[in-house]
């Protein structure tokens, strides 16, 4: 039986850490990054096949599929940016970028692996990546929110359309300590504040996100899909 997990994001803090997990858990996957030094690395470390690429770029999603092979169990979409500025410092090419990175790229994967997806012989299963601020409203995340405002209605409407043979979902994180997130974090102080704002006190870490992840892509969570879950130290519902 096919257990291949296709990873995009492979390479970045929550994507290797979700590749190294379901790897040990004894699912073949095939990851996808643009940093090939770093992909090259993960794909011998796991034995297992990659392709360098931008997200950016329309043509990689079908290099994707042919690389990845013609039947998948599972599709993760762990890509994204933190584009922090005031509406008036956003310009026009801000507002696109972040769109295309964080909704259009997860739309264009599903759209490509789906064939193989649906030739799965049991429930495959795809994870998205939307973000607490969707729903909290945070100050100089208008860009990304709206970003993965998207992907929140992306999740739910192909739930929605390709059940019951394919199950959607998609996590929502709060701030996690991941290399994407090191502009924000790097000053121990900002990064202690910020810790303090989540119930729990602390920031997520890239196991937190990705024990999730491989949860929502494994049998055990066969009865779920087209949910968002708030992976974020309590941020989203609790208020100290």
């Amino acid at each position: 039986m096919t257990t291949k997990v296709l990873i995009y994001g492979g390479s970045g803090g929550i994507g290797s850490s979700l590749s190294r997990l379901l790897h040990s858990q004894g699912y073949n996957i095939h990851i996808v990054g643009r940093n090939e030094i770093k992909l090259s690395a993960l794909a011998a470390e796991l034995d297992c096949g990659y392709t360098c690429g931008n997200v950016t770029d329309k043509s990689l999603f079908n290099r994707v599929s042919q690389d990845s092979g013609d039947t998948l169990s599972g599709l993760v979409y762990a890509v994204g940016t933190i584009n922090l500025r005031s509406i008036a410092r956003l310009t026009e090419e801000d507002f696109l970028h972040d769109f295309r990175v964080n909704a259009l790229g997860a739309a264009l994967a599903v759209q490509a692996a789906l064939p193989a997806l649906k030739k799965s012989q049991v429930i495959s299963s795809i994870v998205l990546f939307s973000s607490v601020a969707v729903t909290q409203g945070f100050s100089f995340h208008t860009s990304v929110s709206m970003a993965k405002g998207a992907v929140h209605g992306l999740t739910l409407a192909l739930a929605a359309e390709l059940a019951p043979k394919v199950r959607v979902n998609a996590i929502a994180p709060s701030l996690t300590q991941t290399p994407l997130a090191e502009g924000i974090i790097r000053n121990d102080q900002i990064a202690s504040n910020l810790a303090a704002q989540h119930p729990l006190e602390r920031l997520g870490t890239p196991e937190d996100i990705s024990a999730m992840a491989a949860f929502l892509i494994s049998p055990e969570a066969g009865w779920i899909t087209g949910q968002i879950f708030g992976v974020d130290g309590g941020r989203s519902t609790l208020h100290k």
